[in-house]
């Protein structure tokens, strides 16, 4: 089916919905509960590529060099970098291939945050050359770097159940974007942003590209923006989004009656405008940038709760549909979390589910929302002008879930609506969703 042809299906189905029930898979239906938990900012060579029968470093003997401005090979990476400084903790002179971060910075250690942005991230894959990472990276080399989590929670679950290895963030650039992607596998809309938005930035000394656009020349938000609605960055909070209305999975399941929450590490605090140390990230929270979820809706106090009552929930009556966003100092994102401190979280409301009533019903998919400025050795596959981007990793826990598998099959962050639309008989929202392939290949339901 063409893409024209999907979305002039889709137009209809939405007219026709909520009276339209869609069949549920074979076996999707003894999964009752599903359990997205959402990370930050890794690509999947950066955690997985030692992952014995993954698709990862193991593999990149041939792949081509970064290069320079000109299209030349670096001779040595360029210098790890943190906000325009020398980050002494690493040598001047890597050699240019892949390097194990651990050697110079622990897994219980800060690293600098690296270049995550919608345009230039299309300009470091560079046609799927991949090859324009450290060129184009605020933290120079470092983008070439990758942990070995062998000794890790995450690790475990991915040697026990399945992990996926062809599996791409939704959309390019940075998380505000992938959140999006998550929700409603669409574009968020700014039609009359300011002109400031729409800007290229460079680097007034060395003319280097530093910041692209947020806002697209037609009227796309896809760099970080607050919401219009509280509670914002008030820091940042000169340009925020328009209240959107676009359908989301969380409308679709609400137009079936199927139970679901967005469950957020310091949303209470968040809300309440309490400081503290969870480091909230407030454009990880994509409901909020929806009126069908502003303050004081009914919506809002029903489906967006904290992650105490995440864990009070699964005691007294959990949702068929979950997301769990860690608060930021707990969710790995370089330069203000550490891999072993979402580790940690995980690992903790992993088992937590593994032991409450839920569990033998229970699909759990931890994954990341995007790439994060490192660098990933496999060449996103081309669908459309949002994306998808580079790979990430994927693990799916779960009784039914393939033991000590690799699922090979390709995903991208739509799949998990295609997941979520295929087990409750749900219309997809938009062509990706519609045409995305569901999971399922991570399952065993014998």
């Amino acid at each position: 089916m063409t893409l024209f042809r999907t979305a002039i299906l889709i137009v209809i189905l939405n007219a026709l919905l909520p009276s339209i029930s869609f069949a549920t898979p074979k076996g999707l239906a003894k999964i009752e509960h599903i359990v997205v938990i959402y990370l930050e900012n890794r690509s999947f060579d950066s955690l997985f590529g030692k992952f014995l029968g993954a698709n990862g470093l193991v593999q990149t003997s041939k792949v081509l060099p970064q290069v320079d401005e000109y299209g030349r090979p670096y001779q040595t990476l360029p210098p790890v970098m943190a906000n325009k400084q020398l980050d002494p903790r690493f040598p001047t002179n890597l050699p240019n291939h892949p390097f194990n971060i651990a050697d110079y910075v622990n897994t219980g250690e800060k690293h600098p945050d690296l270049t995550h942005r919608f345009f230039i991230h299309q300009m470091q894959i560079d046609g799927g050359r991949n090859d324009r990472f450290a060129q184009l990276s605020s933290a120079g080399g470092l983008t070439m770097g990758h942990y070995d989590l062998s000794g890790s929670a995450l690790w475990q679950y991915a040697k026990q159940y399945t992990l996926a290895d062809n599996f791409f963030q939704g959309a390019f650039g940075g998380s505000f974007l992938n959140h999006q992607w998550l929700i409603c596998a669409c574009m968020p809309e700014f039609k009359n942003a300011p002109a400031d938005l729409k800007l290229w930035k460079s680097d007034p000394l060395t003319g280097k590209i530093i910041s692209d656009p947020s806002v697209t020349d037609d009227g796309y938000a896809v760099g970080t923006i607050q919401p219009n609605y509280p509670p914002f960055d008030k820091a940042h909070s000169e340009n925020r989004l328009p209240a959107q209305t676009q359908a989301t999975i969380g409308d679709r399941l609400s137009e079936k009656n199927i139970s679901w929450a967005w469950y957020s590490g310091g949303w209470d605090n968040a809300v309440a405008e309490r400081v503290t140390e969870d480091n909230f990230q407030y454009h990880h929270q994509p409901f909020v940038f929806y009126s069908n979820y502003a303050p004081g809706t009914a919506a809002r106090a029903e489906h967006l709760k904290d992650k105490a009552q995440l864990l009070t929930d699964l005691k007294q009556g959990f949702p068929h549909v979950a997301f769990f966003k860690p608060a930021g100092n707990k969710n790995q994102h370089p330069g203000y979390s550490t891999i072993e401190a979402a580790d940690q979280e995980v690992h903790e409301l992993v088992e937590i589910i593994k032991n409450s009533p839920i569990w033998p019903s229970t699909a759990i998919i931890i994954t990341y929302d995007e790439f994060g400025g490192l660098w990933d050795h496999v060449a996103p596959p081309k669908i459309d002008r949002w994306g998808p981007g580079t790979r990430i990793p994927a693990i799916i826990v779960s009784p039914f879930a393939k033991k000590a598998y690799v699922d090979h099959t390709a995903y991208d962050t739509t799949s998990i609506l295609k997941l979520i639309e295929d087990r409750f008989g749900l219309a997809p929202l938009t062509t990706r969703d519609a045409q995305a392939k569901g999971l399922t290949g991570a399952f065993k339901f014998n």
